[in-house]
């Protein structure tokens, strides 16, 4: 029994806490992911673990625009926006569930190995990436052409 704390509380801890680990989030400022030369360069290793990795990056415009990298089932990263062309304006994005990302809006399921395939309707929004090194890069350019995709997320 937990006492001094009141039930609804420690209910809306409990559920924070179970997005926030679902979702794997990380920040564009984290430890190991750097912008420079106009790329977003995100170390493989940190993303190689087959979880959905969601990133914060400030475009030129100030929108804060969220996106997430996967190594799907077939070995191979790939980069989305945390948002498609049906879904963007409830700003709610995408949560994993086993091999498939499922939009908070719709529920519609997609497999890890169709992002960055598929492009339109309630598809992850495809963000082209390279892998140099040990790194995976995004180019600003591409995190600046996708704002629009976050304009309705919380700032």
């Amino acid at each position: 029994m937990i006492c001094n704390i009141p039930r609804f509380a420690l209910v809306a801890s409990l559920a924070v806490l179970l997005l926030v680990a679902a979702a794997g989030c990380s920040s564009g400022g984290a430890v190991g992911v750097t912008e420079r030369d106009g790329n977003i360069y995100i170390p493989t290793a940190s993303v190689s673990d087959g979880k959905a990795h969601h990133f914060k990056v400030r475009a030129d415009d100030g929108t804060l625009v969220t996106f997430f990298v996967l190594k799907s089932s077939d070995g191979v990263l790939r980069a989305a926006m945390d948002a498609c062309d049906v879904c963007y304006q409830a700003g709610k994005g995408y949560v994993q569930d086993g091999d498939e990302m499922v939009c908070i809006n719709c529920g519609q399921r997609f497999a890890s190995v169709r992002i960055n395939e598929v492009k339109g309707g309630c598809n992850p929004a495809p963000l082209n990436r390279r892998v140099e090194g040990e790194n995976l890069v995004i180019a600003m350019a591409e995190i600046n052409a996708n704002s629009w995709y976050s304009k309705y997320q919380p700032q």
